[in-house]
């Protein structure tokens, strides 16, 4: 039982309170310590954020060679042909004649199947179909991509079977797409690949002759177009500098470019391809920009000021000030967690070193500042990179290919890889270290250096305020006790005082 006062008319309360704010004082300076180093472990996962997007920023442009084959592939008629690059880096020219395009085997039922919508979801075995046995079902066989004919499909149908659901069979699983035409109550089937079978049908129906009776189909399309219910598959064809061929499509690849066939006009249509300059300059410029903004930011960090007359704040000291007055004391509290910060120092040195020396094994541009980019003389600048656009994009129009060598060789000594990848090893390598140091997002404190730190820390807290507990109850014991001894003095003093008035 704690006695506050009650015999001595002191604040007993305040005095307690006031001790152990000076025994807290232990306590505090571990939490300030604690809180700072949160705010540098977060300052470093920042870093190490900045490092991983900029590598996947190289990773995603200049380590792929599509970044650098980009062109621009111009023809004489658009409408009727479109190219463009796929995976080339050599130039496409020359001329191209259309004299067909490639066409789908079609077919359709020769008369009307079913009266109305409605009829789509009656069961087949309800229709009375004559002769019809069920379960049942009927083939179908349909050109593939290679421009043969599958080995067919079965559709099965069995007693709940519906039109509808014979359809989605169809459409889902075989190599014809069916719908139903319900002005003329008909079917029609289209195969998923155009192209001639040579020599054979690109669709054909086989099985229970009942349901493909009910269904009103022919055999084969081939059947079907020389009765006018269908159509035969066709290839495209065309002449490409001199060079008559076909295709089963319209749509395919020829020396890595994506060719379209849109129209057959039968007439020459030339074609050209060049550099896409702009596209191929735009991927070395956010390069260069990126750069420059990760050496501004590690610069600044390494540089910051550190106020050590500004500590954290406790909990305690944050209730006489204003959320105004904690941020901007928080600001300065937090400032150079990363001063003079040995690994983004050395990632600094080494991002600079990466991209100052030749590379070696390449014949002609092997340097920055052969295609425009420079390093600035200015000590203030930290290296920030500029570039010559009108340097760059010449160097770009002439060999694409040796931009990409440049950046993205891969040579077996580090002198000839090329700039690119020197510098995602370097931040690799600065990425590791920081995971060592201050771990990521997801790490457990004990995997990661501060994280250790950090538990020992809480450690060191737990242990200290489970002794001011003790103080604390020691202070109220003995201000309970000094209470108590003042109280019976108190009564005692009253006893004799009433005995000598009563003597009297």
């Amino acid at each position: 039982m704690r006695i506050s006062g009650l015999a001595s008319g002191m604040d007993t309360e305040s005095m307690v309170k006031e001790l152990m704010t000076a025994e807290r004082l232990p306590l505090d300076k571990i939490t300030k310590k604690k809180q700072y180093m949160e705010w540098q472990r977060d300052d470093y996962r920042a870093v190490n954020k900045s490092l991983y997007d900029f590598r996947n920023l190289i990773s995603d442009n200049l380590l792929r060679q599509s970044t650098f084959i980009k062109k621009k592939v111009s023809t004489s008629a658009s409408d009727d042909v479109s190219i463009k690059n796929v995976n080339s880096v050599s130039d496409f020219s020359g001329k191209i004649r259309v004299k067909q395009l490639a066409e789908t085997a079609t077919m359709q039922s020769s008369d009307k199947v079913i009266n109305s919508d409605a009829d789509l979801t009656k069961k087949i075995s309800e229709m009375n179909i004559s002769g019809l046995t069920i379960p049942t079902s009927i083939k179908i066989k349909a050109i593939k991509e290679d421009g043969t004919l599958d080995g067919g499909y079965e559709v099965k149908i069995n007693a709940d079977s519906t039109l509808k659901s014979v359809m989605e069979d169809i459409n889902k699983n075989s190599g014809v797409n069916v719908i139903y035409d319900s002005f003329t109550g008909k079917l029609a089937f289209t195969a998923k690949h155009s192209g001639d079978v040579v020599g054979g049908n690109e669709i054909e129906f086989s099985g229970d002759a009942k349901i493909t009776a009910f269904l009103k189909v022919d055999a084969n399309n081939v059947a079907a177009a020389a009765l006018n219910r269908g159509t035969e598959g066709k290839n495209s064809k065309f002449t490409l500098n001199g060079l008559e061929t076909e295709r089963q499509k319209n749509n395919f690849t020829i020396g890595g470019y994506e060719v379209t066939l849109k129209q057959a006009n039968d007439k020459d249509i030339t074609f050209g391809s060049e550099p896409d300059v702009d596209a191929i300059l735009e991927s070395v410029t956010k390069f260069v920009d990126e750069y420059n903004k990760i050496i501004k930011d590690l610069n600044s960090r390494i540089r910051e000021t550190k106020y050590r007359d500004y500590q954290p704040l406790t909990d305690a000291e944050k209730e006489g000030l204003s959320e105004d007055q904690i941020k901007k004391w928080e600001e300065k509290a937090k400032s150079g967690t990363l001063k003079n910060d040995s690994i983004i120092s050395s990632v600094l040195n080494e991002m600079r070193s990466a991209l100052s020396s030749p590379v070696g094994g390449l014949t002609g541009a092997n340097t920055l500042k052969k295609i425009g980019i420079t390093t600035s003389v200015n000590y203030l600048d930290n290296g920030k990179l500029s570039i010559d656009e009108t340097k760059l994009r010449a160097a770009i129009a002439e060999n694409p290919n040796q931009i990409y060598e440049l950046f993205a060789a891969d040579g077996v000594k580090n002198s000839e890889k090329g700039f690119a990848r020197r510098m995602t090893s370097s931040l690799e390598d600065a990425r590791k270290k920081i995971i060592e140091k201050a771990g990521s997002d997801s790490a457990v404190n004990n995997t990661f250096t501060l994280g250790r730190l950090l538990n020992n820390y809480d450690n060191q807290i737990n242990r200290f305020e489970d002794r001011l507990k003790q103080v604390e109850n020691r202070y109220w014991k003995q201000f309970t006790a000094m209470e108590q001894a003042i109280q019976k003095a108190n009564s005692q003093s009253s006893y004799l005082s009433n005995m000598f008035s009563n003597g009297a």
